[in-house]
């Protein structure tokens, strides 16, 4: 299946959802300009569709590879990735002092949406290196800035976030990775990390692994965390790539979908000759890790956005061609394609509409990103209580709409050569990986409501209603208002109980007002319609479901705990 990058829904989408031209409109980000912001859109479809869309089923069927001397990965991979170096789209976002373009967080989303739709895990690669970079921009030293950034920013050199330990899965205070004192400035670091995507590879001369680890007589828990700077071969006098630094991989993950992402098993110093730097102050590593896992989130919930689109398009393009049974009630007894079957238009809108609600809902938490950077202290906020919504109901959606794309196919979309179910495997880890759909909405309930003494969510529940016209979407939101105020005084118990059905309404709510204002916009042409369409559904019909959660929403956690555990095996 050929794969078409959706400029112009992302063009739309940035104009009215971002309302980039608003940020453009500023001395940092001016270089924004409409030409420029087209000729980005342009530029990375064409990559897209030309280089990596082509890959795609190669990276699932063959996959990356483990062998003693590192992770092989598969044909084409490398030259394509040089190419988007070439490009220069990986410093899209990044500070011009780095060696970037200093473009806006939204634009930067853009392009990695396209890349990601296109092949995503090929992706992933791009979207930690961004991460890294986000944690040296913010808590490196100038010294460490001036040797990784202008690599990193071009892509020539990848990145990597190395949290997870065998023992220490989402609890990250319990890793045990150790960093001891060389007493010239420098760590000895030693510690094994587990699901460490893109941990190694063959596409750049250099990877720049962030790693979590303890120093000598650290506090136990999550105070006693510091981040070090760990590259896979230690800088030479000249600033290039020189000795190896002891940062072994152990194994890669056989799993579900991904397959083209190496998610490696790291080992680092096992001859004691890892060296390491220590980024930001010692103790200081969950704050530095945030600013990487707050850009990863959004990056994930993007993810949702990226397979939904992929699967669409395959979907959309299988039941424009597939030809079944005469539609039903129709005198024309012939076979028809499938997409004049009802059942099959139903699966075809929601996929749009659920597609293009997860996009504006996480590039407008893009857009906060940009806002924050220019000092807006409400958008930091704003940031703050999207951030989760966007990683869980984002990525809900991508789930969602690649199993529906199986669905359409029929029995061919069980079937791999169809390639609709590689959707569905790729985006299943997406929920799960940088924190957990549940630990979003716990962090939605147990911090986010209570941001700025609750004035960010009523702030953004203001903001809906402002602008909100359908009486359905306005019932939601009172609803979410409603429940925000019960959790904000609700037991522990009580207030987590109800924390996904809740995050799941306030983020079909949010979604509903910026698909609304979209439609408000839409033109005649065939895409104007097609938006139309989809918003219309949208608040037709899957803002009504939402408040079908209300009951969850709004109950007590007395029945989760009126058994005891083991009758759950009962």
């Amino acid at each position: 299946m050929a794969f078409t990058p959706a400029t112009t829904e992302q063009r739309f989408v940035l104009d009215h959802v971002v309302r980039i031209g608003e940020i453009a409109a500023t001395e940092r980000y001016a270089a924004a300009s409409d030409d420029v912001v087209d000729a980005v859109l342009e530029g990375v479809g064409q990559l897209a569709s030309g280089e990596w869309a082509p890959l795609n089923r190669t990276g699932d069927t063959v996959g990356a590879k483990w062998t003693p001397d590192g992770v092989v990965m598969p044909d084409g991979f490398a030259q394509a990735y040089k190419d988007y170096v070439e490009g220069g789209w990986g410093g899209i976002g990044v500070e011009e002092e780095w060696g970037g373009q200093g473009l806006p967080f939204a634009i930067q989303t853009a392009v990695l949406d396209t890349l990601g739709s296109a092949n995503m895990g090929f992706a992933l690669c791009p979207t930690l290196t961004v991460g890294a970079i986000e944690a040296l921009q913010h808590h490196g030293s100038p010294e460490q800035q001036a040797l990784y950034l202008p690599h990193l920013a071009t892509g020539e050199w990848t990145g990597t976030m190395n949290l997870t330990e065998p023992q220490a899965g989402s609890d990250v205070g319990a890793l045990r990775a150790t960093a001891t004192p060389l007493g010239d400035g420098k760590w000895s670091i030693k510690g094994t990390k587990i699901y460490i995507s893109f941990g190694d590879h063959d596409m750049a001369p250099n990877i720049v692994h962030l790693v979590l680890a303890r120093t000598p007589g650290a506090p136990a828990g999550t105070k006693g965390i510091s981040l070090f700077l760990v590259p896979k071969y230690r800088l030479q006098e000249d600033g290039t790539p020189g000795e190896f630094n002891d940062v072994r991989v152990v194994s890669i993950e056989h799993k579900m979908g991904l397959h083209a992402s190496p998610t490696c098993v790291l080992s680092f110093g096992d001859n004691d000759d890892c060296i390491g730097e220590l980024i930001g102050a010692e103790l200081g590593g969950i704050r530095a890790m945030f600013t990487m896992m707050n850009n990863a989130r959004l990056n994930v919930g993007l993810q949702g956005v990226q397979v939904a689109e992929g699967a669409t398009q395959g979907a959309v393009a299988y039941a424009l061609d597939r030809v079944q049974s005469a539609r039903a009630g129709s005198p024309n007894k012939d076979s028809v394609k499938i997409v004049e079957h009802p059942d099959v238009r139903r699966m075809l809108m929601r996929m749009k509409a659920q597609t293009q609600a997860a996009r504006a809902l996480v590039y407008y938490a893009a857009g906060q990103v940009d806002r924050a950077n220019l000092g807006d202290h409400a958008a930091r906020n704003r940031l703050e209580l999207v951030t989760p919504l966007a990683k869980a109901h984002g990525t809900d959606l991508g789930n969602e709409v690649a199993s529906l794309g199986i669905q359409v196919h029929g029995g061919m979309g069980y079937v791999e050569e169809t390639g609709a179910a590689q959707y569905f495997r790729d985006a299943r880890i997406t929920p799960i990986y940088e924190g957990t759909n549940g630990i979003q909405a716990a962090d939605l309930v147990g911090r986010k409501l209570g941001l700025d003494n609750g004035g960010a969510f009523a702030t953004l529940i203001a903001d809906i209603r402002a602008e909100a016209k359908d009486e359905r979407l306005l019932a939601l939101v009172d609803a979410c208002e409603a429940i925000g105020r019960k959790l904000a005084t609700a037991d522990a118990d009580d207030k987590l109980a109800a924390s996904y059905p809740f995050l799941t309404m306030l983020s079909v709510a949010t979604c509903g007002w910026l698909m609304e204002r979209q439609g408000g916009v839409a033109g005649s042409d065939d895409f104007g319609r097609m938006k139309a369409a989809a918003v219309r559904f949208y608040l037709d019909q899957i803002v009504p479901e939402a408040m079908g959660l209300n009951a969850a929403a709004n109950a007590s956690a007395a029945v989760l705990y009126s058994i005891e555990a083991d009758l759950f095996a009962a």
